[in-house]
């Protein structure tokens, strides 16, 4: 009777070390699988991201012999960046809102960038009306609306769009700080 009960507690210790080592088997399976999904992800989404971004343009170029065909075009048919026609504004100085507190000062200078030599001489018979939209918007900013390069952005995009609005049928393509000083 010992004996059978000895026995019964080997074979119950064989199976659960048997189920113990199926379920390591599975546990090793699935993460093999895991770590094999997760590679191919990265490999593939790598090189989406690099597709994507063009970093592979000039690989792709070189085998496809398109750099040599691209060298041989005309140069007429090149995209020429050098037709900008840029127009200083005087300078802005403007008292800034801040609320009660003591007087903060913007200084700017903004250069235009307009697409022919024509539009200059129209800007320069509609600078009025440019200035004081400048003087409007830029007297109601707060400091905190300047701080860093969202400041930056979003106060080139007003008024870029401040100035398009004023000189309608001219196209303004951009508005370039030259200096920009708060006080």
């Amino acid at each position: 009777m010992a004996e059978e009960q000895i026995d019964e507690d080997l074979d119950g210790e064989e199976g659960t070390e048997d189920a113990e080592l199926d379920s390591s088997k599975k546990d090793g399976k699935k993460r093999v699988l895991i770590l094999i999904g997760l590679a191919m992800f990265l490999v593939v989404g790598g090189f989406g991201a690099a597709w994507y971004t063009g970093v592979l343009d000039p690989l792709i170029a070189m085998i496809t012999g398109e750099e040599a065909e691209s060298s041989k075009k005309d140069p007429s048919q090149r995209t020429n960046y050098g037709n900008a026609v840029f127009h200083d504004l005087d300078e802005i100085l403007v008292n800034l809102n801040t609320g009660g507190r003591k007087s903060t000062f913007l200084k700017i200078r903004i250069s235009l960038e307009l697409e022919n030599e024509q539009d200059v001489t129209r800007i320069t018979e509609l600078m009025p009306r440019i200035i004081d939209n400048f003087q409007v918007y830029l007297r109601e900013l707060r400091v905190e609306d300047l701080k860093g390069s969202a400041g930056m952005y979003r106060l080139r995009e007003e008024l870029l769009t401040r100035v398009s609005a004023a000189v309608h049928p001219i196209k303004v393509n951009d508005i370039l700080f030259k200096e920009m000083l708060v006080q």
